[in-house]
């Protein structure tokens, strides 16, 4: 099952992490389960914005057209695969500067596992209003990094104080990272015309 991991991570992470080591997946398996999870926010981001709309503060309700918002949602899904495939490939070459091997496999693992929470985000866009969207966000955000610095010693088979400096390490790079997306994404649409709004 592609998603046999995603409870798991969430009730018991540690556990499933020692499962996940014991039992690694193919690579096709990691991306597989990445290509699934990365349809949430982009299904979302497309129906709130081209059927609900966008409430931000007191103002009206902001709409995109739908083929606007198509190219989004496409964008958006293939943005949110690369960026996890970009960050499993810092995770193999930063692993090297701290005495570590992992596989390719293990550490699209690791960046996979660690972006679910992210993406699952996604759903908080259902109820498009940005303080519910940014408070989801945050706690997205922070059980990421909480799963990242609990997988890394399991997966990385290193000790924890290592293994927190390489998960700082991390994640640094992951938000540098997180940079060159967002600028490479408001190019490439300024590129292509630009958002069209409907009333």
């Amino acid at each position: 099952m592609i998603l046999n991991h995603l409870i798991g991570i969430y009730t018991h992470p540690k556990e499933e992490w020692q499962t996940i080591d014991t039992k690694h997946e193919t690579y096709f398996y990691a991306l597989t389960h990445i290509a699934f999870i990365a349809l949430i926010p982009s299904v979302v981001a497309y129906y709130s914005s081209a059927h609900t709309g966008w409430s931000i503060g007191a103002g009206d309700i902001i709409r995109l057209s739908e083929n606007t918002a198509i190219m989004m949602g496409i964008g958006m899904y293939f943005g949110l695969i690369a960026g996890v495939v970009a960050l499993a490939v810092l995770i193999h070459e930063l692993a090297k500067a701290f005495d570590a091997t992992p596989t390719y496999t293990q550490s699209l693992e690791l960046a996979a596992y660690t972006a679910t929470p992210l993406f699952m985000v996604g759903f908080a866009g259902l109820y498009p209003e940005l303080w519910v969207v940014m408070t989801a966000l945050l706690v997205g955000i922070s059980y990421s990094v909480y799963l990242l610095y609990s997988g890394v010693p399991i997966l990385m088979h290193m000790p924890e104080d290592k293994g927190f400096i390489y998960s700082s390490s991390v994640v640094t790079c992951g938000l540098v990272l997180l940079v060159i997306l967002m600028t490479g994404s408001v190019l490439v649409w300024g590129l292509t015309g630009g958002p069209v709004f409907v009333h």
